[in-house]
């Protein structure tokens, strides 16, 4: 990949988009991990307004940390950057708390794990509307279009994606060209929606470098059988997450009525 100039035309793609629609900025959370100190850092290379959000909710120290770094250095280095910290985990307590008892205590958690994704969507869409800014997502194309590792109408509930054609290996490459902090860089990759260190390939199954395997071959139609055993394991890790995630990555199923019906 051209570092430079993937870069370059990432952030031009997104100051054309935001120009063209009549929008001041944009507005992004940033958790502490590689895809939003990417994503943040390309959005404040436009040179248009940022409003980074800060969203915790029952937050590791380590992602709170990181984040905050992340978001001082933006602000040092970009003149455009705002930072505004929401604390979520008093909403997310109370709506807890609203909500009846259920037998199987892991389908809970479960889905309060995606809620602590919607409340945060629900947070970015009331400062876009407030500020009339435009909330970037940070999907990568592996999250994206091969795992559908995000929350619907979560992180996944964004305006415009700047690096949903980029895999992950090639978010890192653009990270250490545009200087992100090395610590953000070295750290595991993690969802942070469950208020414990619990990582990505802890939840899949397999780390983003296998994943991008299994996406290639998938899409060269290659054969599992001749794979080793590790590998057919990652592709077939990959291809249950890809058919169970397809509601995510596909539009919504509409019923098309009949012209003689209507």
């Amino acid at each position: 990949m051209q570092t430079e100039k993937v870069t370059n035309h990432i952030v031009t793609w997104l100051k054309d988009y935001a120009t063209n629609a009549n929008i001041k900025g944009f507005v992004i959370g940033v958790s502490g991990g590689i895809d939003s100190a990417v994503t943040s850092t390309l959005c404040a290379k436009t040179g248009l307004d940022l409003l980074v959000l800060e969203m915790p909710i029952h937050q590791a120290e380590s992602q709170i940390g990181r984040a905050s770094r992340h978001i001082e250095w933006l602000k040092d280095n970009f003149n455009s950057v705002h930072r505004q910290e929401v604390n979520l985990t008093p909403v997310f307590d109370s709506l807890v708390n609203a909500l009846p008892k259920v037998d199987n205590e892991e389908d809970r958690f479960m889905s309060l794990a995606n809620t602590r994704a919607r409340l945060r969507m629900t947070s970015l869409y009331y400062f876009a509307a407030l500020k009339g800014y435009l909330v970037a997502g940070t999907g990568n194309k592996v999250e994206d279009f091969g795992v559908g590792f995000y929350t619907k109408y979560g992180d996944g509930g964004v305006d415009l994606s700047p690096i949903a054609d980029l895999m992950k290996s090639e978010v890192y490459d653009i990270a250490k060209y545009v200087g992100v902090n090395e610590e953000i860089i070295k750290a595991a990759p993690t969802d942070g929606l469950w208020g414990d260190d619990r990582t990505d390939e802890d939840q899949i199954g397999a780390s983003y470098p296998e994943l991008e395997w299994a996406m290639k071959m998938e899409a060269e139609g290659s054969n599992p059988n001749d794979f080793t055993a590790r590998e057919k394991e990652v592709f077939l890790i990959y291809r249950r997450f890809n058919s169970s995630n397809k509601h995510k990555m596909i539009s919504i199923p509409v019923c098309d009525i009949p012209n003689e019906l209507k």
